[in-house]
């Protein structure tokens, strides 16, 4: 009796240690709940650690691994969001990543903004092109930001899709989710009402995750 090949793997890229909380408490809920069944490829979630010098270093050492060299590759995490009117706790699907060095375009953002509308009823998701930066941006510097047509920022997306197309052909998506907007600046995640609604919302994206990787044309090995 013939068995279906294995998918590639997903790797999924975020910065912070709440973030890998949020995702691996997603992970559990997923598997009671049957959204993500035993003929699922576990995800690699790794946590790359705060910044562009740091997604890139991480990103590259995990593509390296045995077992994860044609891995999908998806960054997610809190953002900043640019247009008057986010909330936190909205969700942002990146069309485009972009940063100094360049812009990767990401693959069946229209199947994660369906998947994601499904997991999370109600959340607001924006889409458009999503902006690195080496910082943390306040103040004036986002409306700079969103004059060049980004919707959002953060520091690690950007640099994590580069480094994976660079170490070859696959797909990549980076969705976040907003923890301050511009009428919702945030001194620290995790200690306001805007930090908190973002981490449910985090906790509940894995679904989605799973449908996108599905629905991908990945090699077979």
């Amino acid at each position: 009796m013939s068995t279906r090949p294995a998918p590639a793997p997903l790797l999924i890229a975020c910065a912070l240690g709440i973030e890998r909380l949020a995702l691996r408490t997603g992970e559990r809920a997923a598997l009671r709940t049957g959204e993500r069944d035993d003929g699922d490829s576990r995800p690699t979630v790794v946590r790359t650690g705060m910044g562009p010098r740091a997604a890139e270093r991480a990103v590259g050492r995990m593509l390296a691994t045995p077992g994860l060299a044609d891995a999908a590759v998806l960054a997610t995490g809190f953002c900043a969001g640019l247009a008057p009117g986010m909330h936190p706790g909205d969700l942002v699907v990146a069309e485009e990543t972009r940063d100094p060095r360049g812009t990767v375009p990401c693959v069946r953002t229209d199947l994660l903004v369906k998947e994601l509308a499904r997991a999370l009823p109600g959340r607001t998701v924006h889409t458009g092109p999503l902006t690195g930066s080496d910082h943390v941006v306040r103040g004036p510097e986002r409306a700079d930001l969103l004059a060049t047509g980004a919707i959002a920022v953060d520091m690690e997306s950007a640099a994590t899709l580069l480094t994976a197309v660079r170490a070859g052909s696959r797909p990549v998506a980076a969705v976040r989710v907003v923890v301050d907007a511009p009428e919702h600046e945030l001194v620290r995640i995790g200690t306001v009402r805007g930090g908190i609604s973002a981490f449910r919302v985090l906790r509940s994206v894995l679904p989605a995750f799973f449908e996108w990787h599905r629905s991908l044309p990945l090699p077979r090995r």
